[in-house]
Parts: C-alpha cells; structure tokens; sequence
C-alpha cells in the first residue's frame, strides 16, 4: 500500500505544527538526543502569546527554546524528568524550569495514568514502506507519550539513526495527526566523560566482580567509561548488554569482541537498551544493527525483567553516600544536579538476579568551588538532598579506596565498612560522627 498520499496530507511547516500550541497546553518535547529542534524553535517565538504552557521533557543535552526564552516562567515552565547540565542550570535559576521525580521505569506509566498531554512533538525517522516511523534513539517511553497526547506531531529527521526494537519502538502514519520535515541533522553528540587515576582505581574494583559471560548495565559518567575501558581491554568474553541507556564504552566492548550475548538468560544475542547517546560512532553502530534492540524503560528497567538475567551487574554513579548506606545522587542540599534515572531500578532488579550485583561508584572527595576538598562519604546528607536509593536497597559501595557490600550488616557495620572507603583525611572525623549517631562500636577498628 501506498501511504504517501496520507503523508502528504498531514505534513505541515514546523511554524505551522508551533501554531497548534494553545495556552494551557501540556506539551511533549522529547527525551535526550530526541528532543525536538524545528518545532521548538517555532514555539519559542510565540512566548508573548501564549500563557501557562507546561512541557515536558528531559535530559535534553541542548537546551530547548521554549526553556530558554522565558526563565522566570510567566508563560512557558519545562518539567525535567532527567536534568543535563542546561536543565540544572535553569532549575536552580528560577521559576522556569522543574525536576519531576521519578523511578524511570515507572515514567511510560506516568504518562498513561498521571500526566495530561494535549500535545506530543516526536522527532522520529523518515516514514518507511509500510507507513511507519521509528523512534530511533529513543523508545524508553514515546509510545506511552502518543497514545497519552490529544495531538500528535512527528518531526521527521532524516539523520536520526533507525533502530531495531523489541516492541513499541514505531509508529504508523495512521495514529499521527501532522507531520513536520525538519531540516537534516546529526543527532546531538555527548561527549564521553573524561576519566582520571580515580576513575581508573574505582574501576579496577569494579571489574574484579564482573565474571565471565555476565550482563552490563552502565550509566553515564567517567567512572563507567573507566569500566567500559577496562572491560575493553581485559580478558572477559561473552558479556551481555542490558541497560536503561545505551553508551560508548558498549560499541567499545564490542568492538573489541567482548559482547555478543550468548550466554543471557533473556533476549540471547542482542544489546538491550532503552534509549541511546553518545558519539558519532555510537549512532553509525547502531543504525539498522540488528544486534542492539530498543525497549520500552519499562521493560528494561523493570525490577522483575532484570531479576532473570543472570549475573546481572549494575553499575552507577553517585554524589554521596552516607554512614547508613543511603545513596544520594540527584541533589547536594536544595541545589538540584541530575536525576533519580534507573538507579534504584537496577539497585532492586540486580539484587535480585541470580549471581546479580548493584554497585554504586564515587570518588572519595571533590573539590568545591572555592577550592576546598569535601569528602563524598557523610554521616548525614545536607539538608535537602533527595535519598535516591534507600539503605535496605544498597548492595556494593567502591571508592579508590575499596569495595564494601552493605547488605546484611548492621548500622555499625556499615558504618565501619564506609568510613574506610573514606578518605584517609577525613577518617576520624568520621568516627567522631558515628560515636555520636550510636553506630560505632569500641571494637572497631581505628
């Protein structure tokens, strides 16, 4: 069949598509390296016109228009479910801008049964033969978006990498009010964090308790690019990839030969992801590679899923952790950073596993602004700072200075095996703090 015709008859200008944004309008942007351009731009100028327009979007590595045109919020406000480093600016700012948390696999069902949407702006792959459009980088929750959305608007980038899914990962021209043809462009590129002789130490930890034939799952940062690098270099083999988000240390493994999935318990042979972003390389390897596979965050993220995948090895980043084995890693005090993302999601579902492993990473110290170096290992939180997982949920804490596993020890015990993931310097004063909390016992070790 020929769908051109029904194309035809719903393509617009993305000035057009702008002019369907009425005040009081709740709006889908997009998610990641996925968030509209053309459109965006349109309804950006319109900001004098239009009241009380609420979007919704998120790790948006450009800052939107419609973020950056009115950051006091008289007229427009962005809702961020995972913040980048414009998100954050813009949060911390002023009334422009909000963080909505979120347990990430949860969020498709946010926007079925929470979140009223009058409008979604999909940016998706040219149509193809059989009327559809592919979400390319980003399946996490774009179906749950468009079935939610009274409008729906799909802003066509012939650039846009085409990936293979597991499920909801298209839609068909039928179920799509208006089309936009943006012009062609590269999809955002996130640079890969660098990484550092800390990074490295952490790494080294980390790589110690990942077997042969296990399933991988990292987050962003430059400590997971230390593990990615020295997985790529080690003597691992037949390891698996499951994961909310889709990096370059995975094209690196398996470049390298280090992935092919043979030994997974589910979904044997295929690169599992929820959405991706990264390089120019990352985009070329997955385009049409039948070896990666798209999939709702809800499967991807779901505790019960990730539960059957043997030796499962989750591995993310934090701000801080404090003497209790609560990790925080979305906020320092009020000040907003980052994002809740799948990090408790894969603290249950690889706990879980059989042979499975959450391990959260941190360097020991940073060094604040005005040059004075702060320990990461607290024995409280400031006050303000979201718990991202809680203590039940902790399993394996790795700084330059070790690894500890909180599960089945005690208030004391943790505190003691936390304290020497501390740095040397601020060891005592930790004690200090833990004496006063009631959790140290004169039998350990000073």
């Amino acid at each position: 069949m020929d769908y051109s015709k029904k194309y035809n008859e719903k393509l617009i200008s993305a000035k057009e598509a702008a002019a369907k944004i009425k005040s009081g309008d709740r709006v889908e942007m997009g998610w990641a390296a996925g968030v509209s351009k053309a459109v965006d731009k349109e309804i950006a100028k319109r900001v004098d016109e239009l009241n009380d327009v609420i979007f919704y979007g998120g790790l948006a590595f450009e800052l939107p228009e419609v973020a950056k045109v009115d950051p006091e919020g008289k007229h427009f406000v962005w809702n961020s479910w995972h913040s980048s480093g414009g998100e954050r600016k813009a949060i911390n700012a002023g009334a422009g801008a909000f963080y909505v948390p979120l347990r990430y696999s949860e969020l498709p069902k946010y926007y079925r049964d929470e979140v009223d949407l009058d409008v979604a702006i999909v940016v998706a792959t040219p149509m193809d033969k059989h009327g559809y459009f592919n979400f390319g980088l980003n399946t996490s929750h774009q179906m749950a978006v468009i079935e939610k959305a009274k409008t729906v608007i799909i802003e066509v980038n012939e650039k846009f990498p085409y990936c293979f899914g597991r499920s909801e990962s298209e839609i068909h021209i039928d179920k799509v009010d208006y089309v936009v043809e943006a012009e062609p462009t590269d999809p955002f590129e996130v640079p890969s964090a660098p990484y550092g002789d800390v990074d490295k130490a952490v790494a080294e930890y980390i790589v110690d308790e990942i077997p042969n034939g296990a399933t991988l799952q990292l987050g962003i940062g430059g400590m997971p690019n230390a593990v990615g690098a020295l997985i790529a270099d080690s003597d691992l083999k037949d390891l698996g990839v499951h994961s909310e988000m889709y990096v370059d240390a995975f094209v690196e493994m398996s470049k390298k030969g280090k992935v092919n999935g043979s030994k997974k318990t589910i979904d044997r042979y295929r690169q599992v992801y929820g959405f991706a972003a990264g390089s120019k390389e990352l985009y070329e390897f997955i385009d049409e590679n039948p070896e990666c596979m798209a999939a709702p965050v809800s499967y991807t993220n779901a505790a019960a899923v990730v539960k059957e995948i043997d030796n499962f090895i989750s591995i993310n980043n934090a701000l801080n952790v404090d003497l209790w084995g609560q990790v925080s890693s979305e906020s320092t005090g009020f000040k907003h950073i980052s994002g809740a993302g799948g990090q408790l999601d894969f603290a249950l579902g690889a706990y879980l596993a059989k042979g499975g492993k959450s391990i959260i990473c941190l360097s020991s110290t940073y060094t604040n602004k005005k040059g004075e170096v702060e320990s990461r290992i607290l024995p409280n939180f400031k006050t303000g700072s979201a718990i991202t997982v809680a203590r039940p949920n902790t399993q394996y804490i790795v700084t330059e200075y070790g690894i500890f596993n909180c599960k089945g020890k005690s208030t004391w015990e943790r505190a003691e095996g936390l304290i020497n993931l501390a740095h040397p310097d601020f060891r005592d004063e930790l004690i200090k703090n833990a004496e006063e909390m009631g959790i140290w016992r004169a039998s350990n070790k000073r």
